[in-house]
């Protein structure tokens, strides 16, 4: 099985170095995922100077292949490819993997202003849609993390803004 990781556009340092970690590839590799694909972005890490000027790097490590890259026009073949996503909880990439019904497992990055993706990851996981962790979690997240229990979120329809925005305007 695969799972990709993403940091976004962002720099997320202690999640890309979390992936790439013994005890995350070890609870990885006992859920049965053999290779993981990490989007890094412009992260800091131990291979970082490898994949630099948008080259690839492929390595194994605790009996998993890793594929590490920085950016891509797109995400969305790998989102569609993976089993199981990791991912910072940009809402960007939670509502993309979410609508494509893949099993997600956020981690708050809580350097960030405001802290606002941890009130959204605690929000879509009260509700069923997918899991959360911190970094320093992530190992034990991952063993007891259940894909089938997630609840599916439900279809976009865009019906519901427009009658919103009639009703604040008062057009009906």
């Amino acid at each position: 099985m695969l799972a990709f990781a993403t940091v976004g556009s962002t720099r997320f340092d202690s999640l890309v170095q979390s992936i790439l970690s013994l005890p995350v590839l070890s609870a990885l590799r006992l859920k049965g995922y053999t290779q993981v694909v990490v989007q890094c972005g412009n992260s800091s890490f131990e291979l970082a100077s490898s994949i630099s000027s948008g080259r690839e790097l492929t390595v194994e490590k605790d009996g998993v292949e890793i594929e590490l890259w920085k950016f891509k026009p797109t995400l969305q073949d790998d989102y569609e490819k993976a089993d199981l996503v990791i991912s910072h909880a940009g809402s960007g990439t939670i509502l993309d993997v979410l609508r494509l019904g893949k099993p997600l497992l956020v981690v708050v990055n809580p350097t960030l202003l405001d802290n606002h993706q941890q009130e959204l990851a605690s929000a879509l996981a009260g509700l069923g849609h997918l899991q959360y962790s911190s970094i320093p979690d992530l190992a034990q997240t991952i063993e007891t993390f259940e894909t089938s229990s997630l609840v599916p979120f439900p279809p976009f329809d865009g019906s519901r803004f427009a009658k919103l925005l009639d009703e604040h305007m008062g057009f009906e």
